[in-house]
């Protein structure tokens, strides 16, 4: 039977349709039913070793595009769909996007997931089954509102396992269940996300928005992605959470040994296990507990084979991404552990005096980066500034201890999703101008350089970038009611709200330009600014941005003088979903956090890889993007990471010395709390941000500020010249080939995991 026959068959047999009769959701399911029996066929990748992917995030997106491109069919059953009258992307629209992840980190582990698959290698992920994942986000009197998000449906790509762990909280113990997802490799076989969730879950604890009992962790332990952590209880189901999650999975991991005939002892012959970011790290004291008191191993047996298993990936220098928690903390929820702790850490005591490499310091406090670095035996930075800062500066201690277990892997994305999925029309034209090699070797994505003077290449690749800004603006209408000039030059900044981020210095340079244009200096080309972000709900001054920015949308966009030069959009609820559309639009991509600050970002990845030229600081990938593409196809500006580093260690920079000095940083600052600010926004919280920029300003958005505000008016001029733009639009496309998370699998590979 042909796709056609076949899926008339399913909506014949479930709706008693036939496909032209069928409604969209209809046609989902049973879409979503082929596919899963389409990669039911494919192999379980296997192998001598595997590599378990542990990490509290997986930002899988929805999958229906992914699988049928990965499966080869998507073409095919487009066509089969539009010959019966149906749109694939309509049907996809029907799909709930699985909210298992919140930003960067866990888009990443989706990628590395899709690209382990791809390279054929066995490796699975291991994380968490939340009901409502991360929160979803509605503004309401221009202020964000955190809603639950309930994604699980009864027919979904999750399938119930039958396997049960029992995990012991003290004397408190609970058990889980195992549901799956199948990942599928670019025409290759299958790996597995394992997702664990708690058999005694009662989404009922969640009344109003995303507020429910902390304490009752035998119900609510998978309810929420990150729950809020600004007290105690919040702090303790943090800790509850990691440990379900890294008890089960190893558990999973000796079962899958053990059904194996693998001598637990022969471990590290057998498995690697990443650690992504600190949140896994309990699954080292864990391996040696289950491995001490239940399979026989002495102290240093087990101490010696997990270190040789345990690889550890950090993504951050920030201070509250880094955990510590305190001793006591892990005495109330995991007792079991902590005699493990406090002999791991009393063997560094006893080896090391410097107080900067302990586990356990003089507070108390548990420090899980220190516990992967100590018993593990590799550590990686995510872009090669990233590492360098990791080695010389905030973990110099250790890299003097262990220099050999340090090493890059620069992130990368997976093209499938980033080009082939969410940009066909690029993808196809691709295609036809140098050959389909790109898909599994992105690096044959240079062929394009040939054509940098072909004027009819030159003129398509601008003609789909202009077809993909009709598209989203037409989206952006239906969902948030506004109208965008498809004419305009589309600035866009999606990513977490945090202050390191900048979205704060971004909303500055827009209040700048609409004063000058209020002065009657008008832009040539009109602009408009797209925010996408997600303020977790206990960082105020993050909300307090948000805040800003819909302020700033209401003014402008209302202005009759202003708006048809310049719109604002923030949109809602920005997810997966929203990126596919926002990022094939983008004309300048805005990567402006601080620098050192930003270990890698991987949007800015997906932005190049759409024709976008990225504006932003010599910060995480941003360095190695800018040596690809040479300084004539992006805009770098601001201060390098050895000067921030050295104000940091000086306590020396005054964000009011700059507000004083400039008149342009004043004014812009002070219309925050301007009249016309106020009229449309809240007192409180405009008061508040304002006093942080001129008091505190710990990311230093003023610092950089007039520099920021040169250079992009100096992108923004450039972009008249059409000629130009279109190859610099051309020279990322082809240089982005490095990106791919099948490069950064491939050397995850041979450096870290060594898979047979």
């Amino acid at each position: 039977m042909n796709l056609e026959q076949r899926l008339n068959e399913l909506t014949g047999k479930v709706f008693g349709k036939s496909i032209a009769d069928c409604t969209d959701a209809q046609l989902y399911d049973a879409v979503l039913q082929l596919t899963k029996e389409e990669m039911a066929k494919k192999p379980v990748i296997s192998g001598a070793k595997k590599v378990y992917y542990i990490s509290m995030e997986f930002l899988i997106g929805k999958l229906l595009s992914n699988n049928l491109i990965n499966l080869g069919i998507y073409e095919e059953l487009s066509k089969v769909l539009a010959e019966n009258g149906k749109s694939l992307a309509e049907i996809e629209e029907v799909e709930p996007e699985p909210s298992l992840g919140n930003g960067g980190l866990g888009r990443l582990a989706a990628c590395f997931l899709d690209s382990i698959a791809t390279l054929g290698l066995p490796g699975d992920g291991i994380g968490l089954n939340y009901h409502f994942g991360l929160f979803k986000q509605v503004f309401e009197d221009r202020i964000q509102k955190a809603e639950k998000n309930d994604w699980i449906e009864e027919n979904s790509w999750l399938t119930k396992t039958g396997t049960s762990f029992e995990v012991a909280f003290g004397k408190k113990k609970v058990v889980s269940e195992l549901y799956d997802i199948d990942v599928i490799g670019y025409e290759n076989g299958l790996n597995k996300l394992h997702l664990f969730d708690i058999k005694s879950i009662d989404e009922s604890l969640v009344k109003e928005g995303i507020n429910f009992d902390k304490s009752a962790v035998d119900k609510n332990l998978t309810l929420f992605l990150y729950p809020d952590d600004s007290d105690e209880a919040g702090n303790l189901l943090r800790i509850y959470q990691e440990y379900f999650m890294v008890c089960n999975g190893a558990q999973l991991i000796i079962k899958e040994m053990k059904e194996k005939n693998q001598d637990l002892h022969q471990m590290d012959s057998h498995v690697a296990i990443q650690i992504n970011d600190t949140h896994p790290t309990l699954v080292i004291p864990e391996l040696i507990r289950i491995l001490t008191t239940q399979e026989g191993f002495i102290m240093d047996e087990a101490i010696e084979v997990v270190s040789k298993t345990c690889a550890y990936t950090n993504h951050t220098i920030l201070a509250e991404a880094l955990e510590k928690w305190p001793l006591s903390y892990m005495e109330k929820v995991v007792p079991q552990l902590v005699p493990i702790i406090k002999e791991l850490s009393d063997r560094i005591a006893k080896k090391y005096k410097d107080e900067k490499v302990q586990i356990i310091d003089k507070d108390n406090r548990v420090h899980m980066a220190h516990i992967d670095i100590h018993y593990g035996y590799s550590v990686n930075g995510v872009a090669a500034i990233h590492t360098d800062i990791l080695k010389e500066s905030e973990l110099n201690h250790f890299y003097k201890l262990y220099p050999e277990k340090f090493n890059n892997k620069t992130n990368g994305i997976t093209f499938r999703r980033w080009l082939l999925s969410c940009n066909r029309e690029l993808a196809a034209f691709l295609t036809e101008t140098i050959g389909d090699g790109f898909k599994k070797d992105a690096d044959e994505l240079e062929k394009l350089l040939e054509k940098i003077n072909d004027q009819a290449v030159l003129d398509k690749i601008y003609e789909i970038k202009k077809h993909k800004k009709a598209e989203l603006a037409a989206y952006v209408k239906e969902k948030e009611g506004i109208e965008l000039d498809t004419n305009s030059i589309f600035d866009i900044q999606i990513k977490r709200l945090h202050e390191y981020k900048r979205q704060q210095m971004n909303a500055l340079y827009i209040i700048h330009k609409y004063l000058e244009i209020k002065g009657g200096k008008k832009p040539t080309t009109p602009l408009t600014f797209i925010f996408g972000a997600k303020a977790a709900p206990a960082y105020v001054i993050a909300q307090d941005i948000i805040h800003l920015l819909l302020v700033l949308s209401e003014i402008i966009n209302n202005d009759p003088q202003v708006s048809p030069y310049m719109k604002v959009v923030m949109v809602e609820n920005y997810n997966v979903s929203y990126a596919e559309k926002l990022i094939p639009a983008c004309d300048i991509s805005e990567q402006i956090s601080l620098a050192s600050k930003e270990a890698s970002g991987t949007g800015n990845m997906k932005f190049m890889l759409n024709g976008a030229v990225t504006l932003g600081t010599s910060d995480g990938a941003n360095v190695e993007i800018h040596e690809l593409v040479g300084d004539d196809n992006i805009y770098i500006f601001g201060k390098d990471s050895d000067t921030v580093i050295e104000h940091y260690a000086k306590a020396d920079y005054v964000s009011k010395d700059y507000y004083d000095k400039s008149p342009v940083i004043k004014e812009a600052v002070d219309f925050i709390i301007s009249k016309e600010a106020l009229k449309v926004g809240h007192k409180e919280n405009l008061e508040r941000l304002y006093k942080e920029l001129l008091n505190k300003d710990w990311f230093m958005t003023l610092l950089d500020l007039e520099d920021y505000i040169k250079v992009k008016d100096q992108a923004f001029a450039d972009y008249e010249n059409q000629q130009k733009w279109k190859k610099m639009m051309l020279t990322n496309i082809a240089k982005a080939g490095f990106f791919s998370s099948d490069r950064t699998i491939a050397e995850y590979n041979r450096d870290i995991w060594k898979l047979k």
